[in-house]
C-alpha cells in the first residue's frame, strides 16, 4: 500500500530548494508507486528548480504527442553522427525510422524467438545450476541477437555490451537531474567517450569489410544457388540487418549511403542490449519474490502459445519499469493540461520528466491500477515508450524480453542467491540457482 495521501508533498514544500530535486529523486527510487499516487491526487504537475515532472496519464500522452514542443534535445550532447533518436520530427528521423522498421522485417519475429529460446537455452544448460543473471544471461542473449540478427559480427559479445552499457549509462542517466558529483559525471562522460571510439571504428570496419564481401557474394550468387539446390534448400547468402542495409540500394534522393547505414548499425547495439537486460532481469526478480505470480508464470511458460505468459511480462513490467520515465525539454513556452484545475505554463528551455510509471497506475487508462493483471490493453502501457520517439525494435523487444524470462523460469527449483546489485541505475549482478 502506498502512504497516506500528501505524505511527501509537504516534506517537499518545506525542502530548500536546492535539495528538493534529490529528495524527490529518492522518493521515486524508494517508494515510486506511493509518491506518484499522490503527485496525481494531489499535484499532478510538479514544478522544481531543475525540472518539471508530468504524473497524469492524459498529460503525459499530451507531450509526447508533440515532439517539436517537448523535445529531445538533451539526447544531442550525448550520441554522434546524426542518429535519428536525436532528431525531433523532421526528414531525416521520418525517413530512417521508416527504413529501418522496414529491414526489421516483423515477418522475422517467429524465427528471432526460436533464436531467442536457443540461446537461453544453451546459456543455461552450461550454467551447471548457477548464473549471473545479468552478465552471463540477460545481457548475453540480446548480445548474441545483437551479432547473429543484428549481423554486428567479429566482435567479442563483451565488447558489444560494454558499448552498449556506457551509452545508455551517459545518455539516459547522466542528464541535469540526475544526482551525480561532478567527478561521477566526468568518469561517465569519459568511458562513453573512450567506448564510443572503439564502436565508431569497429562499425567502419564493418561496413567496410561486410560491403566487400557482399559484392563477391552477388558475383557468385548463381553458383552458390545451384550449390543451395544440393545442400536442400539452404540459404545461400547471410541474411542479416547489416546484410540488408549494404544489400539495399536507395536512389541518392533517399540519402541512405553506406555512412547511414553504419550509424544506424551502431544504433540497433546501442539500443537493444542493455534495455533488454535491464527488463528481464528485473522481471524475473519481480516474478521470485511473488510467489503466486511466480507459479503463474512458471505454469504458462509451458505451454505453446506464449501469449499468455507474455501478458505476464508486460505487467510485471509495470511495476518494475526500466525507468519510471522519459525525459524532454520545451523548445518553447506550453501551457499543458489547458482548462484543468492543474494546467501549468511550462517555460521554454525546461526539463520536463514525462512519468510514465505514474501514467501506468492512472486509473484514467487502468482500471484498478494496483492488482496485478495480465492481459490488459497492450496500448496504454509505456514500455516500449511512445510517440515518435517509441522504440525501433519494439517488435524485436516483444519477443526478446519475454522469452528470456520464460527460459530461466523453467529451470527446476529456480532461486536468487540475493537481490540484484545495482552500480547506480543499471543492474550489476543478480546471482540465480536452481536444481541440476
Amino acid at each position: 500500500m502506498g502512504p497516506a495521501p500528501a505524505a511527501y508533498l509537504p516534506r517537499i514544500d518545506r525542502e530548500p530548494a536546492e535539495s528538493k530535486l534529490a529528495l524527490v529523486r529518492r522518493l521515486m527510487e524508494t517508494d515510486p508507486l506511493g509518491f506518484f499516487k499522490e503527485l496525481r491526487a494531489e499535484r499532478p504537475i510538479l514544478v522544481l528548480p531543475e525540472c518539471t515532472l508530468v504524473s497524469l496519464y492524459d498529460d503525459v500522452i499530451e507531450m509526447l504527442n508533440m515532439p517539436k514542443i517537448f523535445t529531445v534535445k538533451l539526447y544531442e550532447a550525448k550520441m554522434a553522427n546524426g542518429y535519428l533518436m536525436m532528431h525531433d520530427d523532421d526528414a531525416l528521423h521520418y525517413r530512417e525510422k521508416s527504413i529501418m522498421q522496414g529491414l526489421l522485417n516483423r515477418d522475422d519475429l517467429p524465427e528471432v524467438r526460436r533464436m531467442v529460446r536457443d540461446i537461453s537455452r544453451d546459456l543455461l544448460e552450461g550454467a551447471g545450476g548457477g548464473i549471473d543473471a545479468v552478465s552471463g544471461y540477460c545481457r548475453l542473449v540480446p548480445a548474441t541477437i545483437v551479432r547473429d540478427y543484428f549481423g554486428l559480427i567479429g566482435m567479442h559479445r563483451k565488447d558489444l555490451m560494454e558499448w552498449s552499457y556506457w551509452a545508455q549509462v551517459d545518455t539516459f542517466y547522466n542528464q541535469p537531474f540526475d544526482i551525480a558529483t561532478a567527478e561521477e559525471r566526468e568518469r561517465i562522460q569519459a568511458s562513453h567517450d573512450a567506448s564510443g571510439e572503439k564502436l565508431g571504428k569497429y562499425i567502419a570496419a564493418l561496413v567496410l569489410t561486410r560491403s566487400i564481401a557482399l559484392k563477391f557474394e552477388r558475383l557468385w550468387a548463381p553458383l552458390q544457388r545451384l550449390a543451395a539446390m544440393f545442400r536442400k534448400g539452404k540459404r545461400p547468402l547471410r541474411d542479416d540487418i547489416v546484410s540488408r542495409m549494404l544489400r539495399t540500394k536507395f536512389p541518392a534522393e533517399v540519402d541512405f549511403d553506406i555512412k547511414r547505414a553504419g550509424v544506424n548499425a551502431g544504433g540497433l547495439l546501442i539500443g537493444t542490449i542493455e534495455t533488454t537486460a535491464q527488463a528481464s532481469v528485473q522481471t524475473i526478480q519481480y516474478l521470485l519474490q511473488h510467489a503466486d505470480l511466480f507459479d503463474q508464470a512458471r505454469n504458462t511458460a509451458r505451454e505453446d502459445d506464449p501469449s499468455q505468459f507474455d501478458s505476464i511480462v508486460w505487467e510485471a513490467l509495470r511495476f518494475v519499469p526500466i525507468s519510471p520515465y522519459m525525459f524532454r525539454q520545451t523548445a518553447c513556452g506550453y501551457t499543458l493540461a489547458k482548462g484543468t484545475p492543474h494546467e501549468t505554463h511550462i517555460p521554454g528551455g525546461t526539463n520536463v520528466l514525462a512519468l510514465t510509471q505514474s501514467a501506468m497506475f492512472d486509473p484514467k487508462a487502468f482500471e484498478n491500477p494496483e492488482a496485478f493483471r495480465p492481459n490488459r490493453n497492450w496500448y496504454h502501457y509505456f514500455t516500449f515508450g511512445y510517440g515518435a520517439h517509441e522504440c525501433l525494435g519494439k517488435y524485436v523487444g516483444m519477443v526478446m524480453i519475454p522469452e528470456i524470462v520464460r527460459q530461466i523460469l523453467l529451470m527446476p527449483g529456480l532461486e536468487a542467491a540475493a537481490g540484484i546489485e545495482y552500480d547506480g541505475h543499471m543492474p550489476k549482478s543478480y546471482p540465480l540457482t536452481w536444481r541440476v
